[in-house]
C-alpha cells in the first residue's frame, strides 16, 4: 500500500508543481493524507468501477449484437399413395446478421466516448470529494477558533473576577461588582461549553468521514493570504480544469456519435446463413445459401430522429453549464477578494477594540472607571475578535476554493487504471 501510494505521489508532482507550497499551507491536511482520504472514499472508487464498467460495455460494442444462430430440424414425411413409405428427414443450418461497413468503427467510438465521459467522471468524483473535505476542514477549524476565542475569554473573565473579589474583600469595590463579575465569568463559561462541543461535533464528523485524517491537537492561526485581481486568468483556468464541464462536453460528444450510429441502423444489417438437408431418406441431399434483409420502416427513422434531437439536448445542456461554471468562477474570485478585503477590516476593528478594552480596564484598576464599562468593552473586543478570525478563515477557505477548482492545490487529474481498485 505505502509503495503504491509512493508511485501515486511521484505521478502527481508534476501537477503539484503549479499548486501552493505545503510550507504555505499550515492550515490544511498533509497533502498525502488528503490524498489517501479521496482516493479512498466512496464516491471516487464508486467512479472508479464505472470505468469498468464502460470498458466491458465498449468490448460489446465492438463485438456487436450478432451472435452465430444453430438452426435445427427433425421430421418425418409420409408418402400415399403407392409406393407409400415413412421418411425421416433432417436440416441443420447456421445464420449471422453481418454489421454493414461503417458500424463497427462508430461502434468503437461510442465505447471510446463512455470510457472517456467515466474517467471525466471519476475527475468529477475527486473534485466534489475535494470540495467537501475542504469545506469540512474548515468547519472543523471555525468551531476550533471559535471554542479557542471563549477560552480566552474566559480565562480574561477569571483574572478579572479575582482582582474584584480580592477589591471587595479589601472593601475597595461593592458587592455588586463581584456579582457583574461571576455572572460574566459564568456567561463565558456557558459559551465555551457550547463551543467545545460544537467543535467536538465538527471533529468527529471528519475523522467520521474521512478515515485518512490525523486530526492534530491545534492548527496555527495564520493570515490569509490575497489573490490577485486577474479575474479573467482565474477563469480560464478553472474552465480548463473543470471537470463538470468536460462530462457535458464528453456526454455532448457521445450523443452526438451515438446520433451518427442510430441513423446507420435506417440501413438494416442482412443475415447470411448456410443450411443442408436430407429429404425421403437421404434420397434427396440439399446444401444452400439464406439471405435476408430487413426493411426499413418508419421506426427506425423516428429512432434516428430522437437520436438527433438527444444530441441537441446534450449540446444546449453544454452550453448551459458552460454559462454556470463560468458564473460560479468569477463569482468565486469576487468572493475572494472581497472576503480577504472583509478580513482586514475585521482585524483593524480587532485591534482598535482590543486596545481600547486594555486601556478601559486600566482605567478601571486604578479607580477611573467602572467595571460595567471595562466589562462592555472586553465584551465588544471578544465578539470583534472572533469575528476577525472567523472572517480571516472564510478568506483563506475562500482562496483555496479557488486554487481548488483551478487544480493548483491538490492533484486532481490522476488517471484511473487500476490503482483505486487496490485502495483499502
Amino acid at each position: 500500500m505505502k509503495r503504491r501510494l509512493l508511485a501515486l505521489t511521484l505521478a502527481a508532482l508534476p501537477l503539484w508543481a503549479h499548486a501552493a507550497n505545503p510550507a504555505d499551507a499550515p492550515d490544511l491536511p498533509p497533502r498525502a493524507q488528503v490524498l489517501d482520504a479521496v482516493l479512498g472514499s466512496p464516491q471516487v472508487r464508486a467512479a472508479g468501477s464505472q470505468i469498468s464498467v464502460e470498458e466491458a460495455r465498449s468490448r460489446r460494442l465492438e463485438a456487436g449484437n450478432h451472435e452465430w444462430t444453430l438452426r435445427l430440424m427433425d421430421q418425418q414425411r409420409r408418402v400415399r399413395p403407392a409406393p407409400a413409405g415413412r421418411y425421416n428427414e433432417w436440416e441443420v443450418g447456421v445464420e449471422r446478421a453481418v454489421r454493414l461497413p461503417g458500424k463497427l468503427d462508430l461502434d468503437r467510438q461510442l465505447g471510446a466516448a463512455g470510457i472517456a465521459s467515466a474517467r471525466i467522471a471519476r475527475g468529477d468524483a475527486l473534485h466534489e470529494t475535494s470540495r467537501m473535505l475542504l469545506a469540512n476542514w474548515f468547519d472543523w477549524l471555525r468551531e476550533n477558533a471559535a471554542a479557542d476565542q471563549w477560552r480566552r475569554q474566559r480565562d480574561i473573565l477569571a483574572r478579572q473576577a479575582q482582582v474584584v473579589q480580592r477589591r471587595v474583600e479589601l472593601g475597595d469595590a461593592p458587592r455588586l461588582e463581584r456579582l457583574q463579575a461571576d455572572a460574566a465569568l459564568a456567561q463565558a463559561e456557558a459559551q465555551l461549553a457550547q463551543a467545545t462541543g460544537r467543535a467536538q461535533v465538527a471533529a468527529e464528523s471528519l475523522r467520521r468521514l474521512y478515515p485518512a485524517l490525523t486530526l492534530p491537537p491545534s492548527v496555527p492561526e495564520t493570515p490569509p493570504t490575497a489573490v490577485d485581481d486577474d479575474a479573467a486568468g482565474w477563469v480560464a483556468a478553472i474552465l480548463e480544469h473543470n471537470h463538470e464541464l468536460g462530462v457535458a462536453r464528453s456526454e455532448s460528444a457521445r450523443a452526438r456519435i451515438g446520433a451518427s450510429r442510430t441513423d446507420a441502423e435506417r440501413r438494416p444489417d442482412p443475415t447470411v446463413g448456410v443450411h443442408a438437408a436430407r429429404d425421403k431418406g437421404s434420397e434427396e441431399q440439399v446444401v444452400g445459401l439464406s439471405l435476408l434483409i430487413p426493411l426499413s420502416g418508419a421506426g427506425r427513422r423516428a429512432d434516428a430522429d430522437a437520436a438527433v434531437a438527444n444530441a441537441e439536448t446534450a449540446s444546449w445542456r453544454e452550453a448551459g453549464v458552460l454559462r454556470k461554471v463560468e458564473a460560479e468562477a468569477a463569482a468565486l474570485h469576487r468572493r475572494a477578494r472581497a472576503a480577504w478585503a472583509g478580513w482586514q477590516s475585521q482585524q483593524a476593528a480587532a485591534d482598535a477594540l482590543g486596545r481600547s478594552a486594555d486601556l478601559t480596564e486600566r482605567a478601571w484598576q486604578l479607580g477611573e472607571g467602572s467595571l460595567t464599562d471595562t466589562l462592555n468593552a472586553r465584551r465588544l473586543a471578544h465578539e470583534a475578535r472572533l469575528a476577525a478570525r472567523l472572517a480571516g478563515l472564510d478568506a483563506s477557505e475562500a482562496r483555496y476554493r479557488l486554487l481548488l477548482d483551478a487544480h493548483r492545490l491538490w492533484p486532481l487529474d490522476m488517471d484511473a487504471h487500476d490503482d483505486d481498485h487496490d485502495h483499502p
